[in-house]
């Protein structure tokens, strides 16, 4: 009898301990490499892109194809040529396509192709799900149809295009579990075209897309104010997705989920990154899809209903944007090389190459997340399993916090009873962690937080 109740203490001593090691697993870890990361990004690689960039005079949409010195030909081949260069350094591990098509519109006038420069790095266990990180190529003047003055485009958007190249270099030489897509666009400042393409390259090859990080103005410190801030960089998201059906309009109406788009908690998810392995650079979460009255190629992934935000600089100064180069009244217009802030946008690039290896490693967000307890004094919150997922988190906050406060790491299960944590007074969210460590970004119940596609709806038939 002692014997066998030996055995069964063991037993149940191995049986806690399982259950300790499997809530140890949920639990995320700091990472080294993210660390490394932070402080890897170069500045002087970062000056060099962007000075070949602005040599090229014009990069208008309109401008010059075949030249191999000046207009947008020249610096989509020179992008396409610096992404296979990378790629030879690391064996091949990039392919680089040139994913166009042709448009008209008010600021097209004749038909026009619009190409964007794009380098992939296939995930190594989870290749269909993509994290985008993207940037536009096009640059312009005070007159949007004037393809052939210079306009050097340093900051706008050199700065985001410079930004792009170097993760696409750094991160090269890392393992992704998730594909990385570095993108150059074009089309940009004639109306989002480049955004279009990579949007419907994405959709028709399948892509899985978590997040599209779209950098656009992130190099200038120095508010038009002449207040200097490189401490700060803004990040804007959509509070409900651009794809919403009236019906689930109506359900999020009534239930919440107007700040839980799943690009508010990608935004979340970059604010928590700076804040643990980049303390000198606050993430300013902006609650809107854009600048007002303004727009970034993020709008057509989110148009396409993939999550998508805008990465921008947390002061613009208005005379260097959009401007013909001259000076007025001691005031010197024109974006070039001199109103870029090298240490700032290094800052800003190790943020989003931390982002991108942090999500690539993570497992995919949780689907099918759920929220039961009307008339109950606790919450259960159920998921579907993930692929890569050694644990999962539960997480909740007050219904007017911006970030959630509260987490609770439940192990490798696929539903939780939070007990005496009322269903009416919170919001919650679920988030997957890998066995290493690395969790993705949380995501909430139903429709409103799904990272899933939802597709636009089709247009009524003619009647």
């Amino acid at each position: 009898m002692p014997r066998l109740r030996l055995l069964l203490s063991a037993a149940l001593l191995a049986a806690a301990s399982g259950a300790v090691v499997a809530q140890d697993a949920a639990q995320p870890r700091e990472q080294t490499s993210l660390h490394a990361l932070a402080s890897a990004p170069s500045e002087v690689r970062l000056h060099d892109t962007i000075a070949r960039l602005v040599g090229f005079g014009t990069r208008h949409t309109l401008s010059a194809t075949k030249s191999d010195k000046r207009g947008i030909g020249a610096a989509r081949r020179w992008v396409k040529g610096q992404f296979e260069a990378i790629s030879r350094d690391c064996g091949g591990c990039l392919e680089v396509v040139t994913p166009s098509q042709v448009f008209t519109g008010e600021r097209i006038p004749k038909p026009t192709e619009v190409m964007d420069v794009v380098a992939i790095k296939r995930g190594s266990s989870d290749p269909d799900r993509v994290i985008v990180m993207s940037g536009h190529l096009d640059s312009r003047v005070t007159d949007i149809m004037n393809a052939t003055s210079d306009a050097p485009g340093a900051n706008d958007d050199a700065s985001g295009v410079a930004a792009l190249m170097e993760a696409a270099r750094l991160l090269s030489r890392q393992d992704n579990r998730a594909t990385l897509v570095f993108a150059a666009l074009s089309g940009e400042e004639q109306g989002l075209y480049g955004g279009k393409v990579l949007a419907d390259y994405a959709v028709a090859h399948g892509w899985q897309v978590e997040a599209d990080l779209n950098n656009d103005i992130v190099g200038n410190s120095r508010g038009q104010n002449g207040v200097r801030d490189n401490t700060t960089v803004r990040v804007f998201s959509e509070g409900t997705r651009s794809t919403e059906t009236a019906k689930q309009a109506r359900i999020r109406n009534y239930f919440g989920g107007e700040v839980d788009s799943p690009s508010r908690n990608v935004a979340r998810y970059m604010a928590s990154i700076a804040d643990q392995y980049l303390p000198d650079l606050r993430v300013k979460m902006v609650y809107r899809t854009d600048r007002y009255g303004r727009g970034g190629d993020q709008v057509e992934f989110l148009k396409a209903g993939y999550p998508a935000i805008r990465v921008s600089e947390g002061h613009e100064d208005y005379t260097r944007q959009h401007q013909d180069l001259r000076t007025e009244h001691g005031i010197h217009y024109g974006d070039t090389i001199d109103g870029i802030d090298f240490c700032y946008l290094a800052r800003v690039t190790a943020l989003n190459t931390a982002t991108m290896a942090a999500m690539a490693n993570a497992p995919a967000p949780p689907t099918g997340v759920k929220i039961e307890g009307a008339l109950a004094t606790d919450t259960t919150v159920s998921w579907h399993k993930v692929p890569g997922a050694a644990g999962y988190r539960v997480h909740w906050r007050d219904t007017t916090a911006p970030r959630w406060q509260y987490v609770r790491a439940v192990g490798d299960v696929d539903r939780a009873v939070i007990r005496d944590v009322v269903i009416d007074d919170w919001f919650f969210g679920v988030s997957a962690v890998s066995a290493d460590g690395y969790e993705s970004p949380v995501v909430f119940p139903g429709s409103s937080g799904s990272f899933e596609r939802q597709a636009p709806e089709a247009a009524p038939a003619a009647q």
